[in-house]
């Protein structure tokens, strides 16, 4: 299944710079959990209406949101890492942000089911055990 996951992922990615939450979901299993590095503040984000309010906010706060892919890898037949590239404007401040995070997409009968966004490659890489 690690082809079909990354194929997955692309197209969920692809839903979200569409602007398609609903789409984006449909990859997603009923109770997909989003960890963000906002965690400790934030509480993790479990369910359609916590990913929908996420998106919410994040197009709120930078209305031209966008998520380039550098690279998705398979990383077991339930798993792929993502690398990205992260680019919006602050809507009040007009500040331009960019991020280049690696997300981990865990996945449950072909559903994504855990998204994990780490700010550092490496420490990505340390929780799948994977150190570089």
């Amino acid at each position: 299944m690690s082809d079909e996951n990354v194929e997955v992922v692309w197209r969920a990615i692809a839903a979200v710079n569409a602007r398609n939450i609903d789409g984006y979901l449909s990859y997603c299993t009923d109770d997909v959990e989003l960890h963000t590095p906002v965690e400790p503040i934030a509480g993790t984000y479990a369910g359609a209406e916590d990913i929908k309010r996420f998106f919410a906010d994040i197009e709120d706060a930078g209305p031209d949101f966008r998520i380039d892919v550098h690279g998705l890898e398979a990383i077991a037949a339930d798993r792929v890492l993502a690398s990205l590239h992260i680019t919006s404007t602050g809507r009040s401040s007009g500040i331009p942000v960019e991020t280049d995070p690696t997300n981990i997409y865990d996945f449950t009968e072909d559903k994504i089911s855990c998204i994990r966004v780490f700010l550092d490659r490496n420490e990505a890489l340390k929780a799948l055990g994977l150190e570089e």
